[in-house]
């Protein structure tokens, strides 16, 4: 089991940056794809990036490509996502999460396991 707590969240105007941070613990960190995730009220849970356990493969949902990175240190045990050109749509709670098999890079969220508590990320117009 990978115990994950994010940070980073808070609000931000439109155009604007946060960078956010899991920091996970518990099985073998460096064994498992790692992905951000958020949800919106009303709104079901959506991948947002995905990231091999290597670091060497990443998945970005269209609505964010080219804006979101998603980022990983194995040796410190943490994943983080850099969001720049933040858009009011982008307003959720988001979620890092691990890969509930090893060396498996699944981007559905049925793929993932061991939810973080989540941070709010609120974008104003």
């Amino acid at each position: 089991q990978v115990q994950s707590v994010e940070s980073g969240g808070g609000l931000v105007q439109a155009g604007g940056s946060l960078r956010l941070s899991c920091a996970a613990s518990g099985r073998t960190f460096r064994n498992y794809a790692m992905g951000w995730f958020r949800q919106a009220p009303g709104k079901q849970r959506e991948i947002v990036a995905g990231i091999s356990w290597s670091g060497d493969t990443t998945y970005y949902a269209d609505s964010v490509r080219g804006r979101f990175t998603i980022s990983r240190d194995n040796a410190k045990n943490t994943v983080a996502l850099q969001m720049n050109s933040l858009k009011p749509e982008d307003t959720a709670v988001y979620y890092c999460a691990a890969g509930r098999l090893p060396y498996r890079f699944d981007k559905s969220p049925e793929a993932f396991t061991d939810w973080g508590q989540g941070t709010q990320v609120t974008v104003s117009s």
